[in-house]
């Protein structure tokens, strides 16, 4: 019938097409299209204070790259090493729409829905990540010293609530499960601006109540966080994730990586060797006595031209900068039939 006027067609014919075209309007726009999103066959889920993927207990071990989606270019390279990442133990990524310091990723627009290039390139990651059975942790606001936050000064807690309610809105129609959401990292939207958390994590949850959020504030997480992270305070009957881990009493953050009036890193790659046995002995902490560690203090989350480097690089000194040390460390002590088997690849 191709090329035919549709006053053509018998009126039974006529009247399903109608119905058939209202019917893929309610759907999904990629969905009614059938474009890229695909869902996840993978699932990650909460019981008690135990994180389960696809049923079974897991433990997070993962690498924070949050600036990925700084451009096309940033997020294949990503979605390129992401086997090499998986066959070092690595079953967790974690990725942010809005922010990273340094690195302005500005996936909101002022009115609170997600940009739709920064969105598509998160989609990818998404289904990469999840064809490889691993897990994306998903951020959205990010605060501090970013400039993607310039253009959303008149943002309130409700631009706050509706820019976390469409991040998890956008996951539950395209039924991406492989996932949860930090709705501030740090706590940094709460800080500069007095926004309750526990009300963006309510938005989130209208949403979709599967939908697992967390907690990353210093103050005692709301009973209605799925799980804790970061700067959150354990507590007993939730998970936690140490999911920007640095070596501890380094001061990496600090002077060491940061220089006033210097919109970069300094030293980003390089560690010393007591640096570098800290920040192992933190990764076995918090995968054997919680629920995971995700390695930050990478270039992995560095702007340019230092990062996004997705190169797992050499030994950490100065001549050879990079985390390949601590992959194999992971895979050495933390990597298949140990605590945390691998899933196998699809």
């Amino acid at each position: 019938m191709s090329g035919q006027p549709c006053r053509s067609l018998p009126r039974t014919r006529r009247l399903g097409r109608l119905i058939a075209v209202a019917l893929l309007a309610t759907l999904p726009f990629s969905a009614a299209t059938g474009g890229e999103a695909r869902g996840s066959r993978h699932v990650l889920t909460v019981a008690g204070a135990e994180l389960r993927f696809d049923g079974k207990p897991i433990k997070i071990q993962g690498l924070r790259t949050s600036a990925a989606l700084i451009s096309d270019a940033t997020t294949r390279d990503l979605i390129e090493h992401l086997d090499l990442f998986r066959s070092y133990a690595v079953n967790t990524i974690s990725v942010y729409v809005m922010g990273s310091r340094f690195t302005d990723v500005k996936g909101y627009r002022p009115d609170a829905t997600l940009d739709p290039v920064y969105a598509a390139r998160l989609g990818r990651i998404i289904e990469a990540a999840d064809a490889r059975a691993m897990i994306v942790l998903v951020g959205c606001l990010y605060w501090s010293t970013s400039r993607a936050s310039e253009d959303l000064t008149h943002w309130t807690q409700a631009d706050a609530n509706r820019a976390v309610a469409n991040t998890v809105a956008w996951l539950r129609e395209r039924n991406y499960r492989n996932v949860f959401v930090d709705p501030d990292n740090e706590g940094m939207a709460h800080a500069a601006n007095g926004w309750s958390i526990g009300d963006m994590i309510d938005a989130g949850h209208a949403e979709n109540p599967a939908c697992l959020i967390a907690y990353n504030s210093r103050r005692p997480p709301p009973m209605n966080a799925d799980l804790a992270i970061h700067h959150s305070p354990r507590i007993p009957g939730k998970p936690y994730i140490e999911a920007e881990g640095s070596p501890p009493q380094s001061n990496y953050w600090g002077a060491y990586s940061k220089e006033p009036g210097f919109y970069n890193y300094l030293n980003v790659g390089v560690y010393t060797a007591g640096m570098k046995e800290r920040q192992k002995a933190a990764t076995t902490e918090h995968i054997e006595q919680a629920n995971g560690y995700i390695f930050a203090s990478t270039w992995l989350q560095a702007p340019p031209p230092l990062g996004p480097n997705m190169d797992p690089g050499g030994d950490g000194s100065a001549n050879q900068p990079g985390i390949r040390w601590w992959l194999e460390y992971l895979r050495d002590r933390h990597g298949s039939g140990r605590l945390n088997p691998a899933t196998p690849l699809r």
